[in-house]
């Protein structure tokens, strides 16, 4: 396969393939937080991130998502449809954490009565600010009928997700779900790993995430490495 670098991000590097309706998807172990401010290594991550994702994508599949995700030619690498990326990203809070924590003065791990989407505008120069749907459809990111789509796949996946994560003792706390066109479709694309979402232990209430490295409490390839065994029997 012949390829050529397209863009490297913080935690992937993407470069096109022989077929111009795919693209080859190489995870790194680079970890960044705060927008980049914080910068780190994370022994191990991108085998993880790959196997995880690669595990979610096709648990979605059965259950009617359609998504990017074609098939892993390597541990560290992922096929993937060419999507054209809508420039959102779709944010789904079961659980009080974060951002919503600090934003709306809540406790963190105060259940929300109802999951809560959030729309952020993909910039890194603007630390992904958020936004709503009339500026969405000011700036023409997406139509009507895309984000229709977008909110009912954004919350079948929350709900399908979650129902099967408390069957391994995980809670699903929060995540983030991105989104492109490809061929008239909305698909859903980049990854869904500890490095964008947040996994708590049902039962400790441990955080089994990217958290661990933002809050530097330690045994962060330890918590990316339980969530893949959690979820497939299987050790890096």
């Amino acid at each position: 396969m012949s390829k050529k670098k397209l863009y490297e991000g913080k935690a992937k590097t993407v470069y096109t393939t022989d077929n111009p309706d795919e693209l080859l998807v190489y995870y790194k172990d680079d970890a960044t937080a705060g927008n980049g401010a914080k910068k780190g290594t994370i022994v191990g991550k991108g085998v993880l991130n790959n196997k995880i994702s690669a595990f979610f994508f096709d648990m979605l599949a059965k259950q009617g998502i359609e998504h990017h995700y074609i098939n892993m030619p390597s541990d560290r690498e992922m096929i993937v449809k060419k999507l054209d990326i809508i420039p959102l990203e779709v944010v789904l809070r079961n659980v009080a954490a974060g951002s919503l924590a600090k934003r709306l003065g809540l406790k963190e791990g105060t259940k929300m009565s109802t999951p809560i989407l959030e729309y952020y505008y993909k910039c890194d120069e603007l630390n992904d600010p958020m936004v709503n749907k009339f500026h969405i459809k000011a700036m023409n990111w997406a139509t009507e009928d895309e984000l229709a789509q977008i909110e009912k796949a954004g919350l079948k996946i929350n709900s399908i997700m979650t129902d099967y994560l408390k069957t391994k003792n995980i809670d699903l706390i929060d995540f983030k779900l991105e989104f492109g066109r490809y061929h008239g479709k909305v698909l859903l694309g980049d990854e869904i790993s500890p490095d964008n979402c947040r996994f708590w232990d049902s039962t400790t209430h441990e955080k089994l995430d990217k958290d661990r490295f933002r809050r530097d409490l330690g045994h962060v390839e330890d918590a990316y490495k339980e969530i893949l065994h959690r979820l497939t029997g299987k050790q890096v």
